[in-house]
Parts: structure tokens; C-alpha cells; sequence
């Protein structure tokens, strides 16, 4: 077996589409839990830059960012690929990976702590990004086609988090008549795959972390 570690939290989605990759292509790895609120040397060690989750440590070298993890492990580990293989398929995958990292997840994060004027605002934001994935899915079972792949890995947080800060920001963003395509792409997504319910964090493990970060995050702002 190769000497492969995953330096990751059971609480970050980012870290979950990486374990749930490993699992699809039949990898064997160590896993590391690291304490985000005091981080570990190996951490800092080998995520200088960002002292952030996931690395992945591959014969001692260190890959982080978890969709830049994704694409190496579809380099490094050929079976089961995960991304296209027509160029053209593979640069929308990830073109509508990093999309949605940035308008949906941290839109969606922003609308959940937001008070007041602006959050509409920023809930609308999301619903129009949602609104396009809605469209590339549309017809489809999965992103990639009949099997999961790299975009469904980039998106499996979807449905989890978003019902999650719903919940905390007193908002409904994620609505099944709004999004019916995406809602039976999730349902798809978690059905057939037992590994992704499996390493999943649990609803209430969620609603507990996030009640307490937006409440922490809220008081910050108050007291500016």
C-alpha cells in the first residue's frame, strides 16, 4: 500500500467530497482528525499557506485544497474516474465546481449569518446560482451522466448544508419546488450511495456547530 494520509475534520464538508473520492476509487488511507480550534503541528507543517483541511499526504507530499485534491486522485488512481473524459466536459465540471464554491456555498454562508437589510438580498443571490446547477442537471442523473463523478462529489454538501443553515438563518433557500431537479439528484446522490451517508456528519452534529459559529459570528459584529 502507498503511504497515504488524509489530514481532515468530520465537521467540514470539504474534507467529506475528499473521503467520499477515496472511497469511490477503492483507496486505502490513513485518516488524521484535526482539531480546528488548535491546530496541529503537521497541520502547519504541511498547509503553511492556509493551515487549513483537507491535505492529503501522498509518499510524504502534501496536496491541499479539496478540489485540487479530486483531480490529483483522478491522476494518481485511474479506476473508477471521477472527471470527464472529453476536455470540454472536464473544464465545465470544473468550472461549475468552483461556481458553486463560491456563489452558493459562501453565498449561502453569508445569507445565514446576515441580519437584517441585505440578507434578502444575498438569499436571492443564491437562489439564482442554485437556479443554474438546476439547469445543468436537469435531464440527468447524475452531473457526469449515469455514474457519480467529480461534479456530484463538488456538490454532495448541497442539500445537508443547506437545509443545515436554513434551519440556523431562520431562511428558506433550498425549496423542492423551486429546485426539483437538484432535490432528486440529492436524493439520488445519497440513495444509491451508501459511503456518502455513511461519512457524512450528522444533521444535529450541524445545527449544533453552526447555531453556535453564526451566534459567535453575530456578537463580533454587534460589538464593532
Amino acid at each position: 500500500m502507498e503511504e497515504l494520509k488524509l489530514i481532515g475534520s468530520k465537521k467540514s464538508l470539504f474534507c467529506t467530497r475528499v473521503e467520499w473520492a477515496l472511497k469511490l476509487k477503492g483507496v486505502e488511507y490513513e485518516y488524521l482528525e484535526e482539531d480546528l480550534g488548535n491546530k496541529s503541528p503537521i497541520l502547519l507543517k504541511y498547509n503553511p499557506v492556509h493551515k487549513k483541511v483537507p491535505v492529503l499526504l501522498h509518499l510524504g507530499k502534501p496536496i491541499a485544497e479539496s478540489l485540487v485534491i479530486l483531480e490529483y486522485m483522478d491522476e494518481a488512481w485511474k479506476e473508477n474516474p471521477l472527471l470527464p473524459q472529453h476536455p470540454y466536459e472536464r473544464a465545465k465540471a470544473r468550472f461549475w465546481a468552483k461556481f458553486a464554491d463560491d456563489k452558493v456555498l459562501i453565498g449561502s454562508f453569508e445569507a445565514c449569518k446576515a441580519q437584517g437589510e441585505g440578507k434578502e438580498k444575498l438569499i436571492e443571490s443564491v437562489q439564482e446560482a442554485l437556479g443554474f446547477l438546476e439547469k445543468e442537471i436537469e435531464g440527468k442523473k447524475y452531473f457526469g451522466g449515469e455514474s457519480i463523478g467529480y461534479l456530484d462529489l463538488a456538490l454532495g454538501w448541497i442539500h445537508l448544508y443547506l437545509d443545515v443553515w436554513g434551519e440556523v438563518g431562520e431562511m428558506k433557500l433550498f425549496q423542492e419546488e423551486k429546485f426539483p431537479c437538484l432535490h432528486q439528484w440529492s436524493k439520488t446522490f445519497l440513495m444509491e450511495n451508501p459511503i456518502v451517508v455513511e461519512l457524512s456528519p450528522s444533521r444535529e452534529t450541524l445545527v449544533e456547530l453552526y447555531s453556535t459559529y453564526i451566534a459567535y459570528l453575530r456578537s463580533l459584529e454587534a460589538n464593532k
